[in-house]
């Protein structure tokens, strides 16, 4: 998962609608909105895939839909954490690619600004979709992205470490804070987990209030409490270290690699830097329960892949079309095997699973998982930024379990 945040940066969509409104085009004011399709022979596209592996599987799979659509693609990467800027400078100077990605808990704000084309006016549709997905690309009852793969985040543990302390992968709780005391001794943390003061400190922290039947929408009661408790009886018991409040999802995986922590909640995205560590063996389990009839919740991560509005309408369908190629079920299945990501289309979670038995706990995760944005939209980035606050006044007993939220929210 990478978090992009754009608070700051949408400070300005509101103007950014206003001249999406009167102009309605991303530039291709020129060109005729009359234009066949078959004239369309080329598209530019913009994601933030700039690093490797990513860069170059990503530009595999965009080629190929090139290839399939008989066009060409100019493609710009540039870094995540300057992606939302551009947009919106773009937005103003109608100057938007045509096939635009975008982290999807951006989705609904991008949306918000009038800078999208809705896809369902464009032939497409969320049908066969993991629900959470579709809830983070939707804004207003109309689908603006298609993400052709998403991830989310469990409780990987070292095999041979649990198997020499006599413990076995924790399913509750309980059994979750039992196993990190009898896996902690000098030099090795029974638990890791990234409580830092960002958005991903945030990420890290919604399995246990969501699976705990926690809500970002009222954070003052019991559940999102006691998923707090868990967090702090972890770090206070010794089990983990009082580090998490700096450290990064890499730096847990560190840890993990380094035999410094038997278990951490981690990403599938680990999994190419574990597997470069061969004396490793490792696997992955579903986020354990609080109590015996819950479903495990955790947050999905992965971009979609939405049409700006451009007055060349030809362009506009000929973008949509490319988008629906991206997410084939070819192309999905695909993806998901070269990147560790999963499918985003249920009829293919089983099949994936076969094929890549080490993303079960993933894609189990991944049905009852839930978008970031599906019930707060726009207001989620404050939200986060009061859960992240929270964790880090608890961890540091700056406050209470119990007043950690209030006095992170101003109350």
């Amino acid at each position: 998962m990478i978090s992009k945040r754009i608070a700051a940066a949408l400070a300005g969509a509101t103007t950014v609608s206003l001249l999406l409104a009167a102009c309605g085009d991303n530039g291709g004011g020129s060109q005729s909105s009359s234009s066949s399709g078959d004239s369309v022979k080329s598209l530019t596209i913009l994601d933030y895939y700039n690093n490797e592996p990513d860069k170059t599987l990503v530009q595999k799979g965009l080629d190929s839909c090139a290839s399939t659509l008989g066009i060409t693609i100019k493609r710009e990467t540039v870094p995540g954490e300057t992606l939302i800027q551009k947009v919106l400078q773009q937005a103003s100077s109608k100057t938007l690619p045509d096939v635009l990605m975008l982290d999807n808990p951006d989705v609904q704000q991008i949306a918000a600004t009038g800078a999208l084309a809705p896809l369902n006016d464009l032939g497409l549709s969320g049908d066969g979709v993991i629900q959470g997905m579709v809830d983070a690309t939707s804004y207003q009852g109309k689908l603006y992205g298609l993400a052709p793969v998403t991830n989310t985040i469990a409780l990987f543990y070292n095999k041979d470490m649990l198997t020499e302390a006599g413990v076995q992968p924790p399913k509750t709780w309980d059994e979750l804070k039992a196993a990190a005391k009898k896996l902690t001794k000098p030099g090795r943390y029974g638990m890791a987990f990234n409580a830092n003061a960002t958005y991903e400190g945030s990420w890290q922290f919604l399995p246990a209030m969501w699976t705990n039947g926690g809500d970002e929408t009222d954070l003052n009661t019991p559940q999102v409490t006691e998923a707090l408790q868990l967090w702090t009886d972890l770090v206070q018991s010794g089990s983990a270290s009082k580090s998490v409040i700096n450290w990064t999802q890499g730096d847990v995986n560190d840890q993990f690699i380094a035999g410094k922590a038997a278990m951490m909640v981690n990403g599938p995205w680990q999994i190419p830097a574990l597997n470069k560590n061969p004396k490793i063996k490792w696997d992955v389990v579903t986020f354990p329960l609080n109590k015996p009839d819950q479903k495990p919740v955790a947050p999905l991560g992965g971009e979609a892949w939405t049409v700006p509005l451009n007055k060349d309408q030809a362009k506009e369908q000929k973008a949509a079309d490319f988008v629906k190629c991206l997410n084939s079920d070819e192309n999905e299945l695909a993806w998901a095997k070269a990147r560790y990501t999963i499918p985003t289309k249920t009829a293919l979670l089983d099949e994936y699973v076969k094929e890549v038995p080490s993303m079960k706990a993933f894609t189990e995760q991944v049905k009852t998982a839930r978008s970031r944005t599906g019930k707060l939209g726009d207001k989620w980035p404050a939200a986060a930024k009061v859960i992240y606050q929270a964790i880090q006044l608890a961890l540091t007993g700056k406050a209470s379990v119990q007043d950690a939220f209030k006095q992170a929210s101003g109350g």
